[in-house]
């Protein structure tokens, strides 16, 4: 039918006739389908049927274990049953709930406390948690720290994981809401925790992507190299991010939807945005040339824009360490969490 397959994402493939568009996504033998032609939507449909034997399940409500709610607002995207089963596994469905998965600045160590005698159980339940913040991402920095512990898990580390269980338990069916009335402008903000790994002095880079209103791409991960200041923790924070931003610019275009405008990346960090906007490297700032080079040519080619935020509200500082109770929730509030099961 003469579909075309994303460069971004080879699982995607569109199809775009005049003013119509036809979007198919596929993983293995499920697929969703949309467009805003229902015509050509069905003739998709009746093509497939005469060629594989299928099943047309209807409007999307439940796909790879992400549960899809509409009203005016948007869609909402959830994994509540699955949460639930999670929690049913480890046998905390009656676990007392907590406010928020990790103390603040806990540090974790490698080497700390007795060597489970079944590591299976904490691999398998990271594993888990880790497709649970596909919908959680208040929950991706926690998950992030546990999974470095996987291939010599010790309990401290399961104990750890049991409490982000306890805080699941105060609300399984926490999700984000991608709004209707969002704006096609693509903002990020992208945060640091430098020197944040204990055990190899690595920094910690987070970030996360607004479409509009509605999140859409979020990220916690060490860095690969030990960053020799703040700045440099940061710079490598933004070219992280820039690299985001343009693949999701990338996945607009063959979903049909154009961005002329400049992407926004918001920082916290005055010395890194310094360097971003001038051109004349300094002796201190040559060992991360590359990603200076990287970033300031998406800005002068006008595909990133870059501004400062305040420490007090830079979102993802959520993805980057572990907050007190307060602070988790406004961040997570901000990420735009909500949580439709909650009593009116």
């Amino acid at each position: 039918m003469r579909f075309k397959q994303s460069h971004c994402d080879y699982s995607l493939f569109t199809s775009t006739i005049g003013s119509s568009i036809t979007v198919v996504l596929v993983y293995v033998d499920d697929i969703v389908i949309t467009g805003n032609n229902e015509l050509a939507i069905k003739a998709l449909k009746d093509f497939l049927h005469h060629r594989f034997h299928m099943k047309d399940l209807g409007i999307l409500k439940y796909f790879l274990g992400i549960e899809i709610a509409r009203s005016s607002k948007g869609i909402f995207l959830s994994q509540r049953k699955y949460a639930l089963e999670i929690l049913n596994d480890a046998g905390l469905l009656g676990a007392k709930p907590i406010d928020f998965p990790m103390v603040q600045n806990l540090k974790l160590d490698p080497d700390d406390g007795d060597i489970l005698e079944d590591p299976s159980l904490f691999r398998r339940l990271v594993g888990r948690l880790l497709y649970l913040t596909i919908t959680r991402p208040d929950l991706v920095y926690s998950v992030q720290k546990l999974s470095q512990f996987v291939s010599n898990p010790r309990k401290p580390h399961l104990d750890a994981a049991y409490r982000i269980l306890a805080f699941l338990k105060s609300s399984p069916g926490k999700g984000i809401l991608l709004s209707s009335n969002s704006s096609f402008q693509i903002e990020a903000y992208c945060d640091s925790d430098w020197g944040g790994c204990v055990t190899t002095r690595r920094s910690v880079t987070g970030y996360c992507v607004f479409l509009g209103e509605s999140p859409i791409s979020w990220k916690s991960k060490k860095q690969a190299t030990v960053a020799r200041s703040t700045a440099e923790a940061e710079y490598r924070a933004m070219a992280s991010t820039t690299c985001e931003l343009i693949w999701l610019k990338s996945l607009l275009h063959d979903l049909g939807v154009s961005h002329p405008q400049p992407m926004q990346l918001y920082c916290d960090n005055k010395v890194a945005l310094h360097i971003a906007a001038n051109p004349v490297f300094h002796e201190r700032t040559k060992h991360i040339e590359l990603d200076c080079h990287f970033v300031r040519e998406k800005i002068q080619a006008r595909l990133i824009k870059t501004s400062h935020v305040s420490s007090a509200h830079q979102i993802a500082d959520i993805f980057t360490k572990a907050l007190g109770k307060e602070q988790f929730h406004r961040l997570s509030g901000k990420l735009g969490i909500h949580n439709i099961h909650a009593p009116t």
